[in-house]
């Protein structure tokens, strides 16, 4: 069977929804520059809490975007890289926070009205 995102049934859904989500785009572009730490990493995304944060790495990993490394030290010292696949999905939701971003600044588009 081909993948088909469109398809609820399909595993490229899970896929997309894990990628694309709030958190899960932070920490793919947050790590585009190179290795990362645990605490790096919640510093250069604002707003995010330890749980999601950690809970949004270990599903990244589990999806083999991400590598974790942790070293037998105390005190404890993990990093995180992009695997190949996470680096070609971090190029193209960072082009689309880019476009919006410029979009936002010259005024093209605006913000919708909270409810």
């Amino acid at each position: 069977m081909k993948a088909d995102v469109m398809s609820a049934k399909c595993p490229s859904r899970q896929l997309f929804n894990h990628v694309t989500s709030k958190w899960g785009v932070l920490v793919l572009m947050a790590l585009v520059p190179g290795t990362q730490r645990y605490s790096d990493l919640r510093r250069r995304i604002d707003g995010v809490s330890e749980r999601m944060l950690a809970q949004t790495l270990r599903t990244l990993e589990k999806d083999g975007f991400i590598l974790r490394k942790a070293y037998k030290v105390v005190p404890p010292h993990v990093e995180y890289t992009l695997t190949p696949l996470g680096m070609g999905a971090a190029e193209r939701v960072m082009s689309l926070a880019q476009y919006l971003e410029g979009a936002l600044d010259d005024g093209r588009i605006q913000l919708a009205a909270s409810a």
